[in-house]
């Protein structure tokens, strides 16, 4: 079993697609794929489906569900020729729950994870070389927003958030280190694009400001301060961290950063330390 959620969901056996065309069931799979091997209960599943008021036919309706994958399971198993393998194996019913399992299959935010945390060790080493290189390998297994193709109740849409939260991350730290090799200018029309995509995502602004800044653009660096100040001021009435106001007064002062700045907690509002 194959399974791909950074993008649309893909959820294959012997190569073959298993993934449903009707809203319902294919919520139930992509809930199932999150968790591949793992129990994912009943009730876990009703309320991604129906949220907290489920109808009284909601568990009859789900073991319908489960059944209509049972039936894309097999026929992909008949087209492989496995005849040792039952679709209850793959889609098991286990006290409780269900689980799908992969079978030493493929699961796409697995390698992710795996990838990226070989990137986060580079960088602990200082190996930036290594460390932009292994998480630009970590990226390039997205294809697009989580799950992007799948209707989200509440247990989904927070998994998908978890998920871009981890790729932001990984993105974060590929930029950190791509900036610590002093490719700036290369990173120009990406950190563009990306500031524009997320207006409050404070430690973007200050890599966008840092790389302008080196490229000689001083006053265009200072502008990216001043712009993300007014979005955070009038749309949350907060002012930017103490650590992008001291990267702003270095870069207005044109001498090098002499602290480390350290990373404020709230998500989308990290700044991590780097010289002007």
């Amino acid at each position: 079993m194959d399974i791909e959620v950074m993008g649309a969901l893909s959820v294959r056996e012997n190569g073959v697609s298993i993934v449903p065309t009707a809203p319902k069931p294919r919520q139930v799979l992509a809930l199932l794929a999150l968790h591949a091997d793992q129990v994912v209960p009943v009730t876990a599943l009703v309320e991604e489906l129906w949220g907290s008021k489920p109808p009284r036919s909601s568990r009859t309706t789900l073991q319908t569900y489960v059944r209509q994958l049972r039936e894309l399971i097999d026929e992909a198993l008949s087209r492989g020729g496995n005849e040792r393998c039952t679709p209850k194996d793959i889609l098991a019913t286990v006290p409780g729950g269900y689980r799908l399992e992969t079978r030493n299959g493929t699961v796409d935010f697995r390698e992710f994870e795996r990838r990226a945390g070989a990137g986060y060790r580079a960088m602990d080493a200082e190996d930036y070389s290594g460390a932009a290189r292994r998480l630009a390998d970590a990226l390039s297994l997205w294809t697009g927003p989580a799950l992007t193709d799948v209707q989200a109740g509440m247990r989904i849409d927070m998994e998908a958030r978890r998920l871009e939260e981890a790729r932001l991350c990984a993105l974060d730290q590929r930029i950190e280190a791509d900036l610590r090799l002093g490719r700036h200018r290369e990173l120009l029309p990406e950190l563009t694009v990306l500031v524009n995509q997320y207006r409050m995502h404070e430690s973007l602004h200050g890599q966008f400001m840092l790389a302008l800044h080196r490229s000689g653009r001083r006053g265009e660096a200072l502008d990216v301060y001043q712009r993300l100040r007014n979005t955070l001021v009038s749309e949350l009435g907060l002012e930017p961290s103490a650590a992008l106001s001291r990267l702003q007064r270095s870069i207005l002062m044109a001498r090098p950063e002499t602290s480390s700045p350290s990373a404020p907690s709230t998500p989308g509002r990290r700044l991590v330390s780097r010289t002007v």
